[in-house]
């Protein structure tokens, strides 16, 4: 998209540098700043814009800048870079830079979520609107019934993308049925599965696009104010979604009046003090209402009785992100992406022992190894392939005999796993199975609220029984206990953070039995990663 100058000039070229906060964290805002010296030193302020815009995926290779509209696009840049790259516009490349946008990692995406993500300024809604941007409200509120947003919804046949994977239309549409003299829209920012940064990366690349998603779900629902429950940790997403609702609120597509309707909507933010408990619904909701984050049983369900015990719909930013493409293209569209049961398209982290770590978007059905040893790059340094962990600590570790599976919700719960919020990291030979097991479940022993025994106690002892395994200290009585705890805390604990915690651990043991034998039985690690007792050390202290 063509960019103003400094002059207000039309420009002929367009640096576009990424400004989320993986490149930022690489010098990406010291490399903008040069290379805007560079062009006003030169003259050619006239001719040549800079522009800061959302992630373009390759994280690993940040930070990245695509010259427009040649389409070349560099890597890894430094601010001395700047003169060399500005002085190489309109002839050859800086080969040295060069990052090769045609390879797999671009092409064999499909974006509909990042679609905007590298091509608009996430700081103004001029680039938001010049792409469609609003749009979709404008549709919604001045074109269609409540009802058929709804109706359009459920034709997609999206499903929640925070990990359950409810139909996204079933539950607009038990909110908008439900009784309540007021009713509330949250959008589930809580994103904090170790591995996992879809949704921030969404919010600061493309935060226009969640609001309207709301503003939309708000009309569908009867609803007139929503809140972003977003934990604290993301500061930069949190200024662009201030800066996009100020923004929204002056140009009429939030606040009253929408879009020259009736319909009235508005938007504030909520921090998390980053209690991964507060992820699940009603420790959410309870967060906001300013008490202790801790979940309660269901029923009732938000949907019925949520925040300020009003009917609230509370759905992710992935969600929330997809909402705008279906209305402005239709249900229909948006369903002929993916598989029969799961529809459009998934955002993943892809990160771990793979050449390509960054942000992916595929349909939904694409086979595992395409996504890692085509898209990803395959594993570095030659190594062999081990297993991929899919949906953070609620996950699973699938091994190599799956590589050739559709990626579903379906697949994977099969496989022993779930999809998540979308965390996915890869592990190679040099990975100990029994370790990413322990490690997963310190994460949800220190994330438990404490609130009901199960997952307070269970997780620890689970936790305690791992460490005895990684250190060579463990019977297969131990083994029997644990497999025996994973049950237990499985089915009697109150909220999906306990419900699920055993998934690493059942997941490892279903695929890699013989690492923990070897652990236990030979004191050995398979790996070389756990530090193992010598069984005379171990008799001494038992002695």
């Amino acid at each position: 998209m063509p960019e103003e100058t400094t002059n207000g000039t039309q420009a002929q070229t367009t640096l576009d540098i990424c400004v989320a906060a993986g490149c930022l964290s690489c010098q990406g805002d010291l490399v903008k700043e040069a290379l805007e010296k560079e062009i006003d030193a030169r003259g050619l302020a006239e001719r040549v814009a800079v522009r800061g815009v959302g992630c373009l995926g390759l994280c690993m290779a940040g930070p990245l800048l695509r010259v427009s509209p040649d389409g070349i696009l560099y890597q890894a840049m430094v601010p001395e870079d700047a003169g060399e790259i500005v002085e190489s516009i309109g002839k050859k490349p800086v080969k040295r830079l060069e990052c090769d946008a045609e390879q797999s990692f671009f092409t064999r995406q499909v974006k509909i979520v990042l679609e905007n993500s590298g091509e608009v300024d996430p700081d103004k809604l001029d680039d938001y609107t010049a792409v469609g941007g609003y749009d979709a409200l404008a549709k919604a509120v001045g074109e269609m019934e409540p009802s058929e947003v709804i109706s359009e919804m459920v034709t997609s046949g999206l499903r929640g993308r925070g990990g359950g994977g409810y139909p996204s239309g079933l539950k607009w549409g038990t909110v908008a049925k439900a009784d309540g003299a007021r009713k509330y829209v949250i959008c589930n920012a809580d994103e904090g599965d170790p591995g996992a940064f879809m949704d921030r990366s969404v919010l600061e690349s493309d935060p226009f696009r969640v609001l309207e998603g709301m503003a939309i779900a708000g009309y569908a629902v009867g609803a007139d104010s929503g809140y972003v429950y977003c934990r604290a940790e993301y500061p930069l997403a949190v200024k662009r979604l201030k800066n996009a609702i100020r923004q929204a609120e002056r140009a009429g597509f939030l606040g009253s009046n929408i879009c020259g309707s009736s319909f009235r909507f508005t938007v504030d933010i909520r921090l998390g003090a980053g209690a991964f408990v507060c992820g699940e619904e009603t420790a959410l909701i309870s967060s906001i209402e300013g008490n202790r984050g801790s979940p309660r049983p269901r029923p009732p369900f938000p949907a019925a009785s949520g925040l300020w015990d009003c009917p609230t719909l509370i759905n992710n930013v992935e969600t929330f992100a997809n909402v705008a493409p279906i209305i402005r293209n239709g249900g229909e569209w948006f369903s002929g992406i993916g598989t029969e049961k799961s529809k459009g398209t998934k955002v993943f982290a892809l990160a771990g022992r793979v050449q390509n770590t960054g942000l992916i978007e595929v349909p939904m059905g694409t086979v595992l190894r395409d996504i890692i040893f085509d898209i990803g790059g395959g594993i570095p340094d030659g190594r062999k392939f081990k297993a991929v962990q899919t949906g953070g600590p609620s996950g699973g570790c699938i091994p190599e005999q799956f590589l050739d599976m559709a990626v579903t919700y379906e697949s994977l719960a099969q496989a022993g796993s779930i999809m998540g919020s979308g965390g996915m990291i890869v592990m190679d030979e040099t990975s100990c199975m029994v370790d990413v097991a322990r490690y997963f479940m310190e994460f949800c022993m220190t994330e438990s609220c404490g609130k009901c025994v199960p997952c307070r106690v269970g997780t620890m002892q689970m936790h305690e029984l791992l460490e005895k395994i990684t250190q060579g200290r463990a019977s297969m009585k131990d083994l029997d206990l644990l497999e025996e705890l994973c049950e237990v805390v499985r089915f009697s604990s109150l909220c999906g953070l306990g419900q699920t915690s055993p998934n690493p651990v059942l997941s490892t043991l279903r695929y890699f039995r013989d690492e923990y034998l070897a652990h236990i039985r030979d004191h050995v690690c398979p790996a070389g990663v756990c530090k193992m007792k010598s069984p005379s050390k171990i008799h001494a202290e038992v002695a």
